[in-house]
């Protein structure tokens, strides 16, 4: 079989072998992400906290992916993670919720990055910003 031929298949083969053990750790590890961000922002570290903070964003939307569809793309982008989850969660209005928060997803998207690769630090009150996003971020899908 051609490698491009199994990534064809990929999603099939995780959706009938993860467990929901396996689901279940994934939500695991993004809330552990959010409340590590919270310990690191407290001790200062607030690069790391924005990086945190992302991971528990792309952790819970992937997740939330899993459960309804099956799979999930291949992707550090919220925007399209979120796309892709209100596209599966029809009457759930995430359109709405994107549009209005695009300026607070897109600097969360973009911590992947800064937060690792570029020498830049952020700042404790930007930080504090993107973890109340991501209170609200919770609310705003924990019945999606």
């Amino acid at each position: 079989m051609k490698f491009s031929q199994y990534l064809n298949i990929l999603p099939l083969l995780i959706k009938n072998t993860l467990s929901a053990e396996e689901i279940q750790v994934l939500k695991e590890r993004a809330f552990a992400f959010l409340r590590n961000a919270k310990r690191l922002f407290d001790d200062g570290e607030y690069d790391l906290a924005a990086f945190s903070i992302e991971q528990f964003f792309q952790l819970i939307l992937k997740y939330k992916l899993l459960v309804k569809t099956g799979t999930y793309p291949r992707t550090h982008s919220m925007v399209r993670l979120l796309r892709e989850l209100d596209s599966a969660s029809p009457g759930k209005n995430l359109a709405t919720f994107i549009d209005s928060e695009i300026m607070n997803i897109t600097k969360v998207e973009d911590a992947y990055i800064v937060s690792r690769y570029l020498p830049r630090r952020y700042e404790k009150s930007e930080v504090w910003r993107l973890l109340e996003f991501a209170d609200n971020f919770k609310e705003a899908i924990e019945d999606v």
